[in-house]
């Protein structure tokens, strides 16, 4: 017992080009019809003049001239309702695309209220805060009270290199993150955009 599938909505404008594309075929059906009965009109025209009547046989002529105006009219009816499908289906593609840009707007609007300055330093802030505590732990203390104070001064500085380039990682990580988040919008778009290096 699987779950039941949902069916695509069906938009007035489906019904539309359904209904247009029904006409088409029913003027192609009509097409059909008037090219058998120019085939027709042409075959009693020859019988008519092998049976030496002339003017019937003209008459069929002019039948079958009636039936190819009929043609050329359902021809030109036919163009224009192929146009009239093409140009609703070419405006629903662009009406799906402008869907798609103000979606992708959003989201750049969205990520662009995340990665603001403030949250940026919020961030520092708390790897900061989590390095001091780290800092101030025991291990710390049991390892400063057995070195001179040039092994404390050297270990203070590398302490700080670490913290500088562990800042420096979490800003480009949050800096890929981001970008990622720019390419994967844009993509969606349709742009091919590439960030400043």
């Amino acid at each position: 017992m699987g779950a039941k599938q949902s069916l695509p909505k069906i938009t007035a404008q489906d019904k539309a080009i359904l209904d247009l594309k029904l006409q088409r075929d029913k003027l192609r059906q009509y097409q059909k019809t008037i090219q058998q009965l120019l085939d027709r009109e042409h075959a009693i025209a020859k019988t008519h003049l092998s049976a030496g009547q002339k003017d019937r046989a003209m008459i069929a002529l002019r039948r079958r001239k009636y039936q190819e105006s009929l043609l050329v009219k359902t021809d030109h009816q036919l163009e224009n309702l192929e146009q009239l499908v093409s140009t609703i289906e070419f405006s629903l593609v662009e009406v799906s695309v402008l869907h798609g840009l103000k979606q992708g707007n959003e989201v750049l609007k969205e990520i662009h209220r995340e990665m603001n300055p403030e949250n940026v330093e919020k961030l520092l802030g708390e790897t900061q805060e989590a390095r001091e505590y780290q800092q101030a732990s025991e291990i710390s203390d049991m390892l400063a009270d057995n070195l001179t104070l040039d092994e404390e001064e050297a270990v203070q500085q590398e302490l700080r290199q670490l913290e500088t380039e562990a800042v420096r990682r979490s800003l480009f990580i949050d800096f890929l993150i981001f970008e990622s988040l720019v390419r994967s919008a844009r993509k969606r778009l349709g742009y091919n955009y590439r960030m400043p290096q």
